[in-house]
């Protein structure tokens, strides 16, 4: 089992930065994908960033060049930058974690509670 924790989740005025951290326990060592979504109300839960136990780094279109997605493997901690923040910014943010299932292409998903982002106009 993995455990995620979110926190850095809070109210912010338009154009201003927030930093979600996500802090993993667990059974962490065959983890091989951490990465951020959010859903907004009514919407379904949209990837954001994601980032491999080799570095490599995805971004959505809607947030690239102002999210910077980022680890630090010695406190199995995912961090989440969020610059230049918009109004339709506002949503619960969750941290994911994925593991392979040995002997097959599946993968086990985990989440985090999520943290509520809000950005004022």
């Amino acid at each position: 089992q993995v455990q995620l924790v979110e926190s850095g989740g809070g109210l912010v005025q338009a154009g201003g930065s927030l930093r979600l951290s996500c802090a993993a326990s667990g059974s962490i060592f065959s983890i091989n994908t951490m990465g951020w979504y959010r859903q907004a109300p009514g919407k379904q839960r949209d990837l954001l960033a994601r980032i491999t136990s080799g570095g490599n780094i995805n971004y959505a279109d809607s947030v690239k060049g102002r999210f910077t997605i980022s680890r630090d493997n010695a406190k199995n901690t995912v961090y989440l930058q969020m610059n230049s923040l918009k109004p339709e910014d506002t949503a619960v943010y969750y941290c994911n974690a994925k593991r392979p299932i040995p002997g097959s292409n599946a993968v086990h998903d985990y989440w985090g509670q999520g943290t509520q982002v809000t950005v004022s106009s």
